[in-house]
């Protein structure tokens, strides 16, 4: 590697980015014919950070800068290189190379460059770089993931207006990324506060993906080996979560932002108003069909879950994320109750119990009903969610197991205690009361 740097050190900055592109292909050409997954070692990150990333080996160098000019044929000669790389496994660990943190000084300058290519490739449709970017998201730690998605909403939502026409398209041609890109912008857009709701450009362009084919956010799940522990700090293997969360928020971050925009001392004219609420009408109808297209996934990824063989042991809507939604849902109503929101707070409460209820019964959901009364405890009363807590409620019998369990109980990696069959008891017997009181 040292006299390939000797070498690099003689050309002007853009040739010496193309030559260092070339020796690290032949590299990792090499390299791959005689292991499967070769180790990046030291050398070559040092070669891409000072010659592609223009930071310095010696510490007391001046960085380098490009002029944008540079700077876009930098990302011209990348476009092309990925492009024209014809076996993905090279382009996937060059890409890699390039873009996986170091934890170094070179990290901003390298998430800076990968933003402005993964934005290019979305505009002139380079596939092969945006299946490397989709790979780039699944095992990169999520506080760099958005980052990205970040980048992009802003090129793509806020720099140019309409310009979301073009993200829009790539639902066709790299259906991989735009599962990963979801699960990020959920991570990013958690609804807690005004700036973290999604641009509404973003957010019908969302649905409009899941609604047209759900099965859109469970391409990683689907095309992923899978443990039953997952790493944690890195994306989950669907946006299930964040979704939920979405639709659930929903009523009640409208509301805040409705309250937001009185208190700014916005336009308080008839034109202004009509206009501001027919926005908020828009995202609402958004808001559920996608409620209905994420119960829609849920259904259908029992089955996914049995082939794999993770029925039971695999919580793809994890507990934690339902008690820190379950607690942002009380504080929201806790602070909305003043202004007379009880159809927004009821409607997000329906659409929890909705969520849990069905996530539960197709073994996303791992807790015992016991965890879940304890959690939404302190809650406003939901007839829905009460009879979703208070439970037993039928479900079809599944192979796995024995009539009338249920796979968020009856699951021996949680470590709950294992439980004695029960007979199944029919959901309604005819001339016979229902016993069940709401509990307030």
């Amino acid at each position: 590697m040292s006299d390939i740097r000797h070498s690099l050190l003689r050309r002007d900055a853009l040739s010496a980015a193309k030559e260092v592109l070339y020796h690290l292909d032949i590299y990792f050409s090499s390299q791959l014919q005689n292991a499967p997954l070769p180790i990046v070692d030291k050398g070559p990150i040092e070669l891409l950070e000072e010659f592609v990333f223009q930071v310095p080996k010696e510490r007391n160098s001046q960085p380098k800068r490009l002029n944008s000019l540079q700077e876009l044929q930098l990302l011209e000669i990348m476009c092309s290189y990925f492009q024209e790389q014809t076996k993905d496994s090279v382009r996937q660990i060059i890409f890699s190379s390039l873009f996986s943190p170091q934890g170094n000084k070179a990290d901003d300058s390298r998430m800076a460059l990968l933003g402005k290519l993964v934005s290019m490739a979305l505009a002139v449709c380079r596939v092969p770089i945006l299946e490397c970017a989709a790979s780039w998201l699944q095992r990169t730690p999520a506080i760099y993931c958005v980052r990205l998605a970040q980048a992009l909403v802003d090129d793509y939502c806020s720099l140019v207006p309409g310009s979301i026409q073009t993200l829009k398209q790539i639902f066709n041609t790299s259906p991989r990324f735009c599962c990963q890109f979801i699960t990020s912008v959920t991570a990013l857009y958690d609804l807690s506060s005004d700036d973290l709701v999604p641009p509404s450009d973003l957010l019908e362009m969302i649905v409009s993906w899941i609604f047209e084919d759900p099965r859109l956010i469970l391409i990683t799940f689907l095309n992923t080996p899978i443990a039953a522990n997952l790493p944690i700090g890195f994306l989950e293997l669907t946006p299930l979560a964040g979704l939920i969360c979405w639709c659930v928020k929903a009523p009640l971050a409208y509301i805040r932002k409705k309250k937001a925009s009185i208190s700014n001392g916005h336009p308080n004219n008839k034109i202004a108003k009509d206009s501001a609420a027919g926005a908020v009408k828009d995202c609402h109808s958004l808001y559920s069909k996608l409620h209905l297209s994420v119960l829609q996934v849920l259904m259908m990824l029992q089955v996914h879950l049995t082939e794999k063989n993770l029925y039971g042991r695999l919580g793809l809507v994890p507990f934690d994320h339902v008690v820190s939604l379950v607690e942002e849902i009380n504080r929201l109503s806790d602070e909305f109750n003043p202004l007379n929101a009880s159809e927004e707070i009821e409607l997000a409460l329906d659409r929890l119990a909705q969520a849990l209820q069905v996530s539960m019964a197709s073994g996303e959901l791992l807790c015992t009903r016991d965890d879940l009364r304890t959690v939404c405890s302190r809650l406003p009363h939901n007839n829905l969610l009460q009879l979703v807590i208070s439970g037993p409620v039928q479900q079809p019998a599944h192979a796995a197991l024995p009539p009338g369990f249920y796979p968020h109980i009856h699951t021996p990696p949680l470590g709950y205690p294992a439980h004695t069959a029960h007979p199944t008891i029919p959901t309604f017997i005819p001339g016979m009361t229902f016993p069940y009181r709401p509990i307030r």
